[in-house]
């Protein structure tokens, strides 16, 4: 009898990826939560400078994970296809032996931190001087936290590559939340920086933990160590060289933005800026929790079923795009509302018109990591590492210059135009690699072309009333046009009985 929890058909099955996606979803929704209620508190406690300071060092724990030069994702591919040929018992030698050059790349990304720190503070972001010792000692305290940063990721991919995303999002959602309101904890003592992101640091090692222990649980041959498979460092080498390249520049070009900010007009300005993106970014959770689901599942499948590869792509670039519809329309629309009330007229001032450009980024970006995450599935990611590689200097120097010119907006409108771009051309990657054609989203550009007329009439438009009529009338109409045209019957169907107590879906 085969055993539904390692049978790679049951595993990649239409209802438990929808249900794992649903899992990212909720798990990931926790810190937007978190963020709505915290970012206020810190902003009231520490001032904007500080607070400033503090989105810097969220940035740079983030991205000081990309040490682990692209072996997360490797592993997390390399575990996926041997599960779907019915390999499990090459997998444990597989894991230890990728985290153990994960913890190596750690420790090197930990030193290296300690010894750029000065530079990065005085010469680099330009953090006001009164500021600068606070904040190079919280970046001391910051690098200890590289090496669980790292080998969590292999961690977690380890759990994702068995659709194991249960555990995944307790642990993803208890530290999200973390990240947002474990500086709250510090904040009756202490406004210093180091207590602060000593909080952060004890958050992340516990969260280590928890990946761990759900590895063993959920594959108990992990703990039976069979030492390392020398074999296997190639292959993720390999792998993982083309991964660094898009991991290194990809979250470059999201995250620059504000590095430029700081340094051309002022840390301060990057709290302005800074706000409105990281509530609009949240956005992500939807892209997160269909990407992360759908990569291990192509990674399987691709070489021996291509066919089911392409379906799972369309059904990922369907349902992202009718999901994030909705709530970038609202941000669009109400920014302005919606930042006064939250954070009072002097953000509204500043970010409405930031939060709004970075709204339609978003969802381009969205959108171009379900093609990012199939050709990462199939193999390829030298094809995502070349296209940032010509991507940067232009997006660097387009950035530069709007910023110069027109200050955060500048860099709001720079953020869109490289998105939109990046999109359009993973999107052609994509559609060669899976021998696709422009027909085969002819109801979804229609769909969209409604949805960027609403979009657009979002921006222009001012006044609550009215902009309350446009959502009463576009929301319905755009979710009716999807439901009744976008899907069909047998998808129709799969979500009413998804929606059921007890019942599922099946392809």
């Amino acid at each position: 009898m085969t055993d539904t929890q390692t049978d790679p058909a049951h595993r990649h099955s239409a209802s438990i990826l929808a249900r794992n996606s649903i899992l990212n979803l909720l798990g990931q929704g926790a810190p937007l939560i978190a963020a709505i209620f915290s970012i206020p508190i810190l902003i009231a406690g520490l001032g904007t400078d500080r607070f400033g300071v503090l989105t810097l060092v969220w940035v740079v724990i983030g991205y000081f994970s990309l040490f682990d030069l692209g072996l997360g994702r490797a592993l997390t591919q390399q575990v996926a296809e041997k599960l779907g040929h019915g390999q499990e018992k090459d997998v444990p030698p597989l894991v230890w032996t990728g985290l153990a050059l994960m913890a190596l790349l750690g420790a090197v990304g930990a030193l290296a931190l300690l010894g750029l720190s000065p530079w990065l503070v005085r010469a680099v972001l330009k953090i006001p001087v009164d500021l600068q010792q606070d904040t190079i000692a919280a970046f001391y305290v910051m690098a200890a936290s590289i090496p669980f940063v790292i080998t969590a990721t292999g961690l977690r991919g380890v759990l994702e590559a068995r659709q194991q995303f249960g555990l995944v999002n307790l642990n993803r959602a208890a530290l999200g939340v973390f990240m947002f309101a474990g500086p709250l904890l510090a904040l009756p003592f202490s406004h210093d920086l180091v207590p602060l992101v000593a909080i952060l640091v004890g958050g992340r090692i516990v969260s280590w933990l928890g990946y761990l222990v759900s590895c063993l649980r959920a594959m108990p041959s992990l703990g039976r160590v069979t030492g390392l498979e020398r074999g296997a460092i190639p292959a993720l080498l390999n792998f993982g060289a083309w991964m660094t390249v898009s991991n290194v520049i990809g979250p470059l070009m999201v995250y620059l933005d504000r590095f430029l900010i700081g340094a051309l007009v002022s840390v301060g300005a990057v709290a302005y800026y800074a706000t409105p993106y990281e509530v609009v970014t949240k956005l992500w959770i939807v892209l997160g929790a269909v990407a992360s689901v759908l990569f291990p599942a192509i990674a399987a499948s691709i070489r021996h079923n291509r066919a089911r590869a392409a379906q799972l792509y369309k059904w990922g670039v369907k349902y992202v795009f009718i999901a994030v519809y909705l709530p970038t329309l609202i941000l669009v629309t109400l920014a302005q509302e919606g930042l006064e009330f939250w954070l009072g007229g002097e953000f509204a001032l500043h970010g409405a018109a930031v939060m709004q450009w970075l709204a339609l980024g978003v969802l381009f970006n969205s959108l171009a990591q379900l093609p990012f995450a199939l050709i990462q599935g199939a193999g390829r990611p030298d094809l995502t590492a070349k296209l940032h590689l010509i991507e940067l200097p232009f997006y660097l120097a387009g950035g530069w210059w709007l910023i110069q010119q027109y200050g955060i907006e500048g860099a709001a409108v720079a953020w869109v135009v490289r998105a939109a771009v990046d999109a359009a051309a993973l999107f052609y990657a994509a559609e060669r690699l899976l021998g696709m054609d422009g027909a085969d989203y002819g109801k979804l550009a229609a769909c969209a072309a409604l949805g960027a007329a609403g979009l657009a009439a979002g921006l222009v438009l001012h006044g609550l009333g009215a902009k309350l009529v446009l959502l009463l009338v576009l929301v319905p109409g755009f979710y009716g046009l999807a439901w009744g045209w976008m899907m069909g019957p047998t998808e129709r169907g799969f979500v009413r009985n998804f929606l059921r107590p007890g019942k599922g879906g099946a392809a």
